[in-house]
């Protein structure tokens, strides 16, 4: 049987998407982008920003400038090649142009939003060695100063607002007074001629231990990604983009540089805004995570509910009908979550054939109307990454005739290592590989490769991965072999077309839904140090929240339920433990709600939606190792009904 090993170098499909796209191939770095788009875009729209304090819009002609200024006014100010500048602010044509203006000099930028833990933003001005540091606005300012993370910078630039006088003594930059101080510098400053080795920039993992580790992001890196990215999708010029995203998370700018070099306009929103910007923006591209194709569907789910009876029932009976007809028509083009037999491509044609006429219908008649409601009318493809997409979102955008293709990969992996292709929209999978790119699955203990259609570790290598952890050679060394395997984390199994399947993580890391990811150990050590707690395990993969499952200390649970007028059950069997009724589940999730709040530099998706009561994880029963850790994948198979239960039940 073949192993589990492909080698990617794209097929037919590939070879043709990236032949129809510009020639990219002698480009050093992001950066040198901007000058060849001004001059093959001009005044066309680049960037749009309708909200927040500074709203703009820029063409490709002023984008180019407004780097080239950028860069000029960050070299007088001090900043040369190879420095780092800290670089904490939300989206916005501002951020892209420093971003820009940095790689520009030969500098990287060392990314995170500006709404991280303090403690974190402290930890990452630090670790980094920032020479500078940029703000959205001056709201962060006194609460660095107060941990010290001020001291050494030697200038601090606000994007948005006016510097605090006599707060610090470290120099403050208004955006106005560095746009000013450019002036003294010519103008246009070339793209930084070197070797695309050097670091573009340095993203931090999201982390609750507070230490993340930073990832920095070669200009190889990021080129392969504008490079190949194409397989997936093919903008034209002038089309529109709306992004939601952080702008500074490896997914957004690879997409956004991809867009953006191929001419689109990006429209920048938040989701306070988001919805009126789907019908401002009326985007041809939309990228995002699980959580807002979520949202979306359930948006259409109520108007649903508000509708008359007869109107109801039609819709409803249609969308059964379209989503047969989708999976029908994957059947007989055998994209399937598995080989199709003949029987099973000849019975998907003709189910397909049959249920046609209806489909054709109501893709003329019913969805225009519905995708003009949930995101503008020209929506046709969106892009989905950051989590695991459930499969009646995935149908129900097929039936309405939105494209969603899933993308996979790390933040280490610049991100993408696999997408979906049109020509190849295998629904569950996480696509194929990007050209260049290997992906291998392995038992994880003996690092065996393992055969085609086996579960395993996912490894992945090629041009995409980073070279190592930013000043971590320990953590480096576990996540990357001699040979240049990045060990991915997570589990899953390849087909013989290359495409992937992600079926679990090897790692502890939990990724909601919302694609926040969520380090359990340092939760759970708390939450276990309750009086009313045993043991616990956080759950909440690709989901919205998290979850926990408690293994109660009885008589104290006992106790509290008595003070509240409530009953614990008097038994709890080591196979099927009893469960405790709702109102005492709300007491105990608000109870170690409570207890994760309360932790220094706490977020606000460290909550939990529910809990669930369990019987014990020992050697004995095979949910805990020799060294005592949990298995975490038998537990959760174990207790998969209690998990289900804490997201449907509350």
């Amino acid at each position: 049987m073949a192993e589990a090993w492909v080698r990617w170098q794209g097929d037919r499909g590939d070879q043709r998407a990236l032949a129809d796209q510009p020639d990219w191939v002698d480009l050093q770095g992001i950066d040198g982008l901007w000058p060849r788009l001004a001059r093959a875009h001009g005044s066309s729209p680049a960037l749009d920003m309708a909200h927040g304090p500074a709203p703009e819009q820029l063409s490709f002609e002023q984008l180019d400038q407004r780097i080239a200024v950028v860069a000029a006014a960050l070299a007088r100010h001090g900043i040369g090649s190879s420095d780092v500048v800290a670089l904490f602010a939300e989206n916005g044509p501002r951020w892209l142009a420093v971003d820009q203006g940095l790689m520009r000099l030969g500098a990287a930028a060392a990314v995170r939003g500006s709404n991280a833990p303090i403690e974190e933003l402290a930890f990452i001005l630090q670790d980094c060695g920032a020479k500078a540091l940029v703000l959205e606005d001056p709201s962060l300012l006194e609460p660095l100063r107060d941990g010290g993370a001020l001291a050494g910078l030697q200038f601090v630039l606000l994007l948005h607002g006016q510097p605090r006088m006599g707060l610090t003594a470290v120099t403050q930059l208004s955006w106005e007074s560095l746009m000013a101080s450019a002036a003294a510098v010519p103008p246009r400053r070339e793209p930084y001629e070197g070797p695309d080795s050097r670091i573009a920039t340095i993203l931090y993992t999201s982390g609750t231990t507070g230490r993340p580790k930073g990832v920095p992001l070669s200009q190889a890196n990021l080129l392969h990604q504008v490079r190949t990215l194409g397989v997936a999708v093919s903008p034209r010029p002038g089309e529109r983009v709306l992004s939601v995203l952080p702008i500074w998370h490896a997914y957004e700018r690879s997409a956004g540089y991809l867009l953006l070099s191929r001419g689109c306009c990006q429209s920048y929103t938040n989701l306070r805004q988001f919805k009126a910007d789907l019908q401002r923006v009326r985007p041809h591209y939309l990228i995002s995570v699980p959580r807002l194709w979520e949202a979306l569907h359930s948006g259409f789910l109520n108007a649903l509910d508000g509708m008359p009876k007869a109107k109801r029932l039609l819709i409803s009976s249609a969308l059964a009908l379209c989503e047969r007809h989708a999976r029908s028509w994957r059947a007989w083009r055998d994209l399937l979550d598995h080989p199709a037999s003949a029987a099973e491509r000849l019975m998907g044609l003709l189910m397909a054939a049959l249920t046609a006429p209806v489909a054709w219908l109501a893709g003329r008649v019913l969805w225009p109307a519905v995708r003009l409601q949930l995101a503008g009318g020209r929506l046709g493809t969106a892009i989905s990454g950051g989590g695991a997409l459930p499969r009646h979102i995935d149908g129900f955008f097929e039936a309405i005739g939105i494209e969603l293709l899933v993308g996979y990969g790390l933040t280490e992996t610049s991100p993408v290592l696999s997408c979906r292709r049109r020509w190849a929209n295998r629904r569950g999978s996480a696509g194929r590989p990007l050209p260049g790119t290997e992906l291998r699955i392995v038992e994880p203990e003996s690092r065996r490769t393992l055969a085609m259609g086996e579960q395993g570790l996912v490894l992945a290598r090629g041009p995409q991965v980073m070279a190592g952890y930013f000043h971590r050679p320990e953590a480096t060394a576990a996540a990357l072999d001699g040979e240049g395997w990045f060990n991915t984390g997570d589990l899953g199994r390849l087909m013989a077309d290359g495409s992937l399947f992600l079926t679990g993580r090897a790692k502890d890391t939990i990724v909601l839904s919302s694609g926040e990811n969520i380090e359990p150990g340092p939760l759970e050590d708390e939450l276990a140090s309750s009086d009313l707690v045993e043991q616990v395990m956080l759950v909440g993969q690709d989901r919205r929240q998290l979850g926990a499952l408690v293994v109660p200390r009885h008589e104290a649970l006992a106790c509290l339920a008595a003070e509240q007028g409530l009953v614990v059950p008097a038994s709890w069997p080591d196979d099927s433990p009893a469960g405790a009724d709702a109102a005492l589940r709300k007491l105990l999730t608000s109870r170690l709600n409570r207890m994760l709040a309360a932790r220094t530099g706490a977020r606000a998706d460290e909550r939990l939606a529910g809990v669930a009561l369990v019987a014990g994880f020992s050697i004995e029963n095979g949910l805990l190792t020799q060294t005592l850790k949990q298995r975490r994948d038998r537990i959760s198979s174990r207790d998969a009904a209690s998990i289900d239960a804490i997201y449907t039940l509350g």
